[in-house]
Order: structure tokens, then sequence, then C-alpha cells
């Protein structure tokens, strides 16, 4: 029998400002005013970004000790596409992204080839990458020396 790990997020909600809790930590989840919010966190969908980054790093770190790779750090930037007009309702218009792209520069000592084989392990084991991935979201991972 396998052992699991349970997450679990509480918290409140007024108009559109959510403000959750997981475990000791407060997220706060908002529109900007722009879409009826008050601007007073991140917005889903780039909180949900955050999430792979964060993911990929954490996984990445543990990947790194099992080949004894020269982690230093990663810098990420991860960007989707998705069309509104879903989300606002219009039925023929799919209301989640379209594509998902990572770049991410490696700071470490090892070859482009070393840096590669980081990756595709680190996406394969990355519980955020792997569910986009399951859903059918495209996702570009490029991942290069710093």
């Amino acid at each position: 029998m396998s052992e699991k790990m349970s997450f679990e997020v509480t918290g409140s909600s007024k108009g559109m400002t959510s403000e959750l809790q997981a475990k000791d930590h407060t997220i706060v989840i908002d529109e900007p005013e722009s879409m009826g919010g008050a601007d007073k966190g991140q917005d889903p969908l780039s909180n949900l970004l955050a999430s792979l980054a964060g993911c990929e790093n954490v996984i990445a770190n543990m990947v790194a000790k099992e080949m004894d790779f020269d982690l230093q750090g990663i810098d990420f930037r991860v960007t989707g596409e998705l069309d509104p007009r879903g989300l606002m309702g219009q039925a023929d218009i799919k209301p989640y992204f379209y594509d998902v792209a990572i770049e991410a520069d490696v700071k470490t000592s090892e070859t482009d080839e070393r840096i590669e084989e980081l990756r595709q392990k680190t996406d394969a084991r990355c519980p955020v990458y792997t569910t986009l991935e399951a859903a059918g979201i495209p996702i570009r991972a490029e991942w290069k020396k710093a």
C-alpha cells in the first residue's frame, strides 16, 4: 500500500477576493479592477502558473540531488495563453489555457545535455506539470544555462 499526501486549502471569499489558508500561510486570490476585483492578490490563472514554476523548482532540486547535479538556482518565466471569451461564457471557446510555455535559466556548471536530462526528469515528476499535461494542454519547456 502506498502512502498518500493530502493537501487542503480553506478560506472565505467576498466579491472577487478570496483569502485562503494553506497550513500557516495566507494566499490572496483576486482579479484586477478591470475584471471587477479589488486587485488585492494575483489572479487565479497567474497563481496556477506560479504553482507550476514553484513545483518545477521543488522537483528540480530533488532530482538534482539524485543526479549529483550542480544546481545553483533557476530563474523561471512561465506564460499561458487563453481566449477570455471562454471564461466569459461563450460555449464554443475553451475556458482554459491553449498552451503554456516554461523558460528556465538554470544557474549551473553542468553541460547542456545534463540540463536537458534534469528538465526531462523534472517535468515527468512534477505534479502540476503532469496535471496540465494530462488535461491535454500543450506545454513547451526550454531550459538553458543561465
